[in-house]
């Protein structure tokens, strides 16, 4: 593939003066025919930008440490989803399959090094990419980029640096920076067709892709990446069935109406599926640039993508609070059971809708370098909930909702520049960023507090309860209204039971308020949260001896929001042998929480004791998490040191790196405290702090407290120490059968808290946070090429991990390790044609089954689980090449 002429030429000054950070740099090459080219290009060293602000640099010469995957490393993945693709080479990279987790389920909320994805920064062609609209509503709140979004077809390499860059690149590069570089090619192109299917007959799953390159003129370039994607739900459940309710123990009529409701939903007989979600969608990028003269070039680049998906939430059963008997204006019951005889799944959509556009120009004058650009980006996502209704409506509640849309928007304006001073390399800059996020309310019925949000709406009863005159007026028409119906009843907490009465009949029911599932963003609770800063930094890398190459950096931001602060970082490698360096980093870094993070609400079910209940999320600046004991949340600092062992020895390369990341003041939503309206004055009783939380909630004005049964907000909540290894290893052997190059990647990676926190975190949340996920992941492959075929084998492990059942620690479930092995073979049908053939997971292994409350409602696996829970699946892929 051609590249353009100015790209060239500052692809070969920058290997003498040292300009940094252009986005055309990239390490495309044409895909080698024989298996002679293969193993030579096997055996060049692999460069990445990011890591130093000065010249690029190779792997095993690197200062800290990088992963650069090329376009034929992604190629051999049985993935075509960039996180999926990302986590399959990355070994430090998880991600996690969310199938209930209202926005989480379409957007996948990943780790770098055991820290959410917004500790990791993205970039595109070197420049910040924005952030996704979905705040993920457990865990720390994550708000990144929405990798998803990236076709791999506009993919020319990724390089993975795995290290605080704070002070190089700014705030959310605590745990490192993905750097994807967009393909430049000017002629040429490539399509791709994938198909695939689980074992299981479930989950297909069709995509295209495709890619042409376009000459401007004679000096320029034009690279356009689209890609279609469809993907088919899958079924990894059992029939709800728990001790609290079981469909298959009920009437068969109400079993053929539950399974009746369930197929024309999800279509499976499951009332509460568990798998992958449906999804589809269309994503274009576009990259160019345009030689001016001899020193300059112009570049742009854009996307836009559109996707959609829906996944189900939990089951709504009769006497679940949500179908409840209610009275009536006319005094008569009404249960939503009339309209759902088989209970109902609240079906939840999500349309995301992602563009963003950069442009600038960029060139050397003499031993100076300038890049100057803008950036603009926007996300947003539109809910619709289905199959379900607003409880507090009764009889007059619709089944579809509009709750309302988030929008993340970001725009920046950046200047970097570089000066060759011989032996060292200055680089600096300034930038301006302007970020927002706005949360659109929703339609009123989707918020909308309803009569039956209170008791005895129509004011049937006095307080005494006796029947008032309306009361008595709808017992004269034949209602079976009854205000004195008698029970005895502890209403004070002390645990004996008080003379008295307490209302039992319909009239006296309460039941939630908004679209059940997801309630809309009231205007209450609808804003646009804004903000602005600016930054400056200054970096100087350079060899000091033969031996030794070191750099610092040192960079000062100012938020709107959060003040300023001053961060640095001094990274150095020296050369032992001409085989085997030594590399050290040590820096500190921040993170200021986004505008999303600062103002997004939530109210949903989740199971903080292995019960579903409404759970709301509140601000942790607004009134009602103030009301709770909330703080405002403040800036996370970070302290990074690495020390590694790099060696190349030939046909074989190996790095080692130990890692320790500080992290003071981390943002994590709090454990979710419970909410009651029953009275309890006792501060030594049980059920005290919920009914404090009740009152809370109530003197904030928050509609529909009374069904609110447990509430949660952000907070600065602890310190942690994450601390691990990285091992890469690659090995190219050459025989008279062909080519085979052998990696190996191990992490091994732990959390720890630095600070007590049980202020916020209780006993289950503090054992699963250090245990619950797998210690050590490692990824093991081999690609043998010979002729015009080529074979794949990879085995991806994961190392067993523990989850607590409840906070007593009574019951603590261990996890085994798993092997998942995935293989693919692929032959060159003509010069320009290739068909594949592979299977991922080819044992169709799966976790363990889990065995604790939070596996209930049909779930089998832990929906969380890095491990897949998917089972085996295969695929065929056809790759043309014009």
């Amino acid at each position: 593939m051609k590249k353009n002429k100015l790209h060239t030429a500052i692809t070969h000054t920058l290997t003498t003066l040292s300009l940094l950070s252009l986005p055309c740099i990239g390490i495309a090459q044409e895909t080698p025919e024989t298996a002679e080219e293969t193993a030579e290009s096997t055996n060049l060293e692999r460069i990445a930008v990011v890591g130093a602000r000065g010249a690029p640099r190779s792997v095993t010469s690197s200062p800290v440490p990088v992963d650069v995957l090329t376009a034929e490393d992604m190629q051999s993945v049985g993935f075509t989803d960039m996180n999926n693709v990302l986590m399959t080479l990355v070994p430090s990279y998880s991600l996690a399959r969310q199938p209930i987790s209202d926005g989480g389920t379409f957007v996948r909320p990943a780790t770098l090094r055991g820290l959410p994805t917004d500790k990791t920064l993205v970039l595109v062609n070197s420049k910040r990419r924005h952030r996704a609209a979905l705040v993920q509503i457990g865990g720390s709140g994550t708000q990144g980029p929405d990798i998803a979004t990236i076709p791999t077809a506009a993919i020319d390499s990724v390089e993975v640096l795995r290290d605080g860059a704070a002070a190089q690149y700014g705030s959310d590069a605590i745990a490192g920076v993905i750097n994807f570089q967009l393909k430049n090619n000017s002629e040429g192109g490539s399509i791709t067709a994938d198909y695939g299917t689980f074992y299981e007959g479930d989950g297909d799953q069709l995509t295209v892709t495709a890619n042409k390159g376009f000459a401007l003129g004679t000096d320029g370039f034009l690279s356009v990446s689209a890609e279609y994607a469809d993907s088919e739900a899958t079924f990894r459940g059992e029939q709800y069935c728990e001790s609290w309710f079981c469909v298959d123990e009920q009437s068969e009529e109400f079993i053929a109406a539950a399974e009746t409701m369930a197929n024309e939903i999800h279509g499976s007989d499951q009332v509460q599926p568990w798998g992958q979600p449906n999804s589809s969608g269309t994503r274009v990028f576009v990259n160019s640039g345009y030689t001016l003269n001899a020193e300059a070039e112009l570049y742009a680049f854009a996307n836009y993508s559109e996707s959609e998906g829906d996944g189900s939430f939990f089951y709504r059963y009769p006497g679940n609070g949500t179908i409840e008997d209610i009275r009536l204006e006319d005094g008569s019951i009404y249960n939503p059971i009339s309209a759902f005889p088989g209970g109902f799944t609240p079906r939840f959509f999500g349309d995301v809708t992602d563009y963003s556009f950069v442009g600038g120009i960029k060139g050397i004058v003499g031993d100076f370098g300038y890049d100057i650009s803008g950036r603009y980006g926007s996300n947003e996502i539109s809910y619709t909930l289905k199959n379900t209704i607003n409880p507090s409506m009764g009889n007059l509640s619709p089944t579809e909702f509009n709750p309302g849309d988030l929008t993340n928007e970001e725009a920046q304006f950046q200047a970097d520049f570089t000066y060759d001073l011989s032996s060292y390399v200055l680089a600096f800059g300034v930038s301006y960023l302007d970020e927002s996020y706005e949360i659109k309310e929703g339609e009123l019925d989707s918020y909308f507090a309803g009569p039956y949000a209170t008791s005895d709406p129509w004011m049937f009863c006095n307080d005494d309860f006796t029947a008032t005159d309306a009361g008595l007026g709808v017992i004269a028409n034949g209602s079976s209204l009854n205000c004195a119906n008698y029970t005895s009843a502890d209403s004070d907490g002390d645990g004996i039971e008080d003379d008295g009465f307490a209302g039992v009949d319909a009239v006296y029911t309460v039941v939630g308020v908004g679209s059940n599932g997801f309630p809309g963003y009231s205007p209450e609770f609808s804003d646009t949260y804004s903000r602005d800063s600016y930054a400056i930094y200054g970096d100087v890398s350079g060899d000091i001896t033969d031996n030794i190459f070191a750099q610092g950096a040192i960079r000062y931001e100012d938020y709107s929001d959060f003040g300023s602060e001053l961060v640095y970082k001094i990274a150095g490698i020296y050369q032992i042998t001409d085989e085997v360096a030594v590399r050290s980093s040590f820096g500190t870094g921040f993170r200021a929480p986004t505008p999303g993070q600062q103002g997004t609400t939530n109210v949903s079910t989740r199971l903080p004791n292995g019960f579903p209940v409404a759970t709301g999320l509140f601000p942790a600046g607004g009134d009602v998490a103030q009301a709770l004991g909330a703080n405002e949340l403040e800036s996370e600092k970070s302290t990074n040191f690495t020390l590694g062992l790099t060696a190349n020895y030939g046909d074989m390369t190996l790095t080692i790196d130990y890692y320790n990341i500080k992290l003071e003041d981390r943002v994590n939503a709090v454990s979710t405290r419970d909410v009651s309206t029953t009275e309890v004055t006792d501060p030594n009783a049980a059920g005290y702090s919920a009914y404090q939380n009740y009152l809370a909630l109530s003197g904030a004005g928050v509609v529909g407290a009374e069904s609110i049964g447990g509430v949660f907000f952000f907070q600065n909540a602890f310190d942690t120490v994450t601390e691990g290894v990285d091992v890469v290893a690659t090995y190219n052997v050459e025989t008279s059968f062909g080519a085979t190059t052998l990696t190996a990647s191990v992490n091994y990676n732990t959390n720890e808290f630095d600070s007590d926190p049980s202020e916020f975190f209780n006993a289950e949340d503090q054992f699963d946070f250090e245990n619950g996920t797998p210690d050590v992941r490692g990824v093991l492959s081999a690609i043998h090429r010979y002729e015009d075929w080529m074979l794949v084998a990879r085995l991806n492990y994961f190392s067993g991990y523990e989850n607590a059942n409840n906070s007593s620690l009574a019951t603590i479930q261990s996890f085994s390790s798993e092997f998942l092995f995935d293989m693919e073979g692929s032959y060159n049908i003509s010069e320009n044609l290739t068909l594949s053939v592979g299977v991922r997971n080819l044992f169709d292994n799966y976790p363990d089954r889990g065995t604790m409350g939070e596996t209930c409602c049909g779930r089998i696996y832990r929906s969380d689980s890095i491990v897949d829970w998917q089972g085996g699946y295969y695929y065929t892929r056809l790759a043309a090449r014009f």
